[in-house]
């Protein structure tokens, strides 16, 4: 075989696979059912964002108390305002254990805070640091 012909035997093959694998990816294409491109990845519903942040649901968090959710406090100090905190004591940089007696406790030392993160209690001189959150539908979201 000549080196013509083993250049084009090659071409061939090559040629053929790529219409293989085209016609393979039409067909997968055209049998998913689906007449939408699948999303981009930073394109999501602002419903699964929220669902994303959300610490806690409103109806969870009893007014004068409040929910540890993950690394965040959130507290209902009056009816309708939700206060974000910091789970970290200031202290000794322990997770704050409960939120009970009106105060967001501390097991490491007795550390205790108020709803607003302010000491109540100490060895604790600082207040827990603030996190933002704001309510979404029937739920407390992060940011």
């Amino acid at each position: 075989m000549t080196l013509d012909e083993q250049f084009r035997t090659r071409r061939s093959v090559v040629a053929a696979g790529a219409g293989i694998a085209a016609a393979a990816a039409i067909t997968a294409c055209a049998s998913s059912g689906k007449s939408e491109p699948p999303p981009a990845p930073g394109d999501r519903p602002a419903d699964a964002d929220r669902q994303a942040n959300t610490l806690a649901k409103t109806a969870d968090i009893p007014v004068g108390g409040g929910v540890i959710a993950g690394d965040t406090v959130v507290t209902q100090p009056s009816a309708g305002t939700f206060v974000g905190l910091s789970a970290v004591c200031t202290h000794a940089g322990c997770k704050v254990a409960a939120v009970s007696g009106g105060t967001v406790n501390c097991a490491c030392h007795g550390s205790k805070f108020a709803l607003d993160g302010s000491v109540v209690n100490g060895p604790a001189t600082k207040p827990l640091a603030p996190r933002a959150v704001r309510v979404s539908g029937d739920s407390v979201v992060a940011g």
